[in-house]
């Protein structure tokens, strides 16, 4: 590498450890504010901190609510903000974004989930993990360039963004559908996801979501013959699914290193189910004549979605025609195709360079195991050089007490630093 070059190695490098104190801190006060999805509270409380703190760093700020999604309510507005910094021409432009909507706290917490708490190395809160650490990651490495007196030839945009956690529609799908992240403009995406601070997250396998509701015929409970239970026949479509379906998705593997291992598995989950009278509440002597269920179904890269639905499809089929009064409706929820940045994408050679200055190793690439806002970036806004680096360890996310290794925050910052970088291209 030139001498040069070296230098401003060195001089970013330095800048971000005499920043790192800032940079815990700021993780910690967008973890106390608690923008907890679903329903999406305080968005644009959070959307201000992140765009004031961006102003400070030399960006040009807008707020983008979600018009029209319908999302965006009065009480629970959808507010994306993003920040520009022009270099000496707009391109390349290298975009980084991060969500900001955390899953609820749920149960098991030992600290408070949204009090930014930093111990023993450690910044604990709903949202520390993911990915909270890795906006301010994102907004630092940035803004380290600029103390180190570095001007890039192109541009840097930052954005925090909103519902990820619920599929990111009112937030990076609305972005890109109105071309603030398109390739026309966009040359490469980093998302600071937590996928290990030594990896390089390359995609993600598909997502079909869908719901079943199976019929039967109200009866009285004491009688039950008389009816049809619309509960026994999802336990009988639960059974086949266990039986048939789940030892044949366990037998298809991806060539996506996803992790974890088992994750390179096809699946089907039960999300939820409900069905009958409600458990806890006044008694009915009824035979439940509806029932409905959610399930999850994970597909790789070298399935198609039209044959995973017709899966589905062919062992519903074969339960109404086999079990006497079998009947049923398919609900399709939600649709995410696979997606996977080219193995040749510049992107993942300057971070693997990256990561090697700063952790002396690089531990190679990944795939998520679920989605992230990828999907968006690449099939609506055509943008294929993007990939997930960030801080925190992948199993941490959504589980009580989550946290965030301080080292991981400000070696996380110091890699996207780099890139970014060689990315845009530096002057002295």
């Amino acid at each position: 590498m030139p001498i040069a070059a070296t230098n401003l190695t060195d001089r970013v490098l330095a800048t971000i450890d005499a920043a790192a104190a800032e940079i815990v801190a700021f993780t910690s006060e967008l973890i106390r504010i608690p923008t907890i999805n679903p329903p999406g509270e305080r968005y644009p409380e959070c959307a201000e901190a992140i765009g004031r703190r961006l102003k400070a760093c030399g960006f040009d700020v807008a707020y983008h609510p979600a018009e029209g999604r319908p999302e965006h309510t009065a009480s629970h507005p959808r507010v994306n903000v993003v920040g520009v910094r022009r270099g000496r021409s707009d391109r390349p432009l290298v975009h980084l974004n991060g969500h900001f909507d955390v899953v609820p706290a749920g149960e098991g917490w030992t600290i408070d989930p949204f009090a930014g708490i930093v111990k023993d190395g450690r910044i604990y809160g709903r949202g520390a993990c993911d990915m909270k650490a890795g906006l301010a990651c994102a907004v630092y490495a940035a803004e380290a360039i600029r103390r180190a007196g570095i001007e890039l030839n192109g541009s840097i945009e930052v954005s925090g963004t909103v519902d990820e956690e619920s599929g990111g529609f009112a937030g990076v799908a609305w972005l890109a559908e109105r071309g603030h992240i398109n390739a026309s403009r966009t040359d490469f995406v980093i998302i600071p996801e937590p996928l290990y601070v030594d990896r390089i997250c390359i995609g993600h396998r598909g997502v079909y979501w869908f719901e079943v509701t199976t019929r039967g015929r109200i009866a009285h409970g004491s009688m039950p013959f008389h009816g049809v239970n619309a509960v026994e026949h999802m336990a009988i479509l639960i059974d086949r699914m266990r039986r048939d379906l789940a030892p044949a998705l366990a037998r298809r593997t991806t060539a996506m290193p996803v992790v974890p291992a088992g994750a390179r598995h096809a699946t089907l989950n039960i999300n939820g189910i409900a069905g009958g009278q409600p458990v806890g509440g006044i008694q009915t002597p009824c035979v439940a004549d509806v029932c409905r269920a959610v399930f999850d179904r994970r597909f790789l890269l070298e399935e198609e979605f039209d044959a995973a639905r017709a899966e589905i499809v062919q062992l519903l089929d074969r339960l109404a025609a086999s079990e006497r009064d079998f009947r049923y409706e398919l609900k399709d929820l939600m649709v995410v195709h696979p997606v996977r940045t080219p193995l040749d994408s510049p992107l993942i050679a300057v971070l693997d360079r990256s990561l090697k200055k700063v952790l002396g190793r690089s531990g190679g690439l990944v795939a998520s195991p679920g989605t992230y806002d990828h999907k968006h970036v690449t099939r609506i806004g055509g943008v294929t050089h993007c990939v997930a680096y960030g801080p925190g360890v992948l199993d941490l996310a959504h589980q009580p007490d989550e946290w965030c290794a301080v080292d991981d925050v400000i070696n996380a910052t110091k890699v996207i630093a780099l890139a970014l970088l060689e990315l845009a291209g530096a002057s002295t």
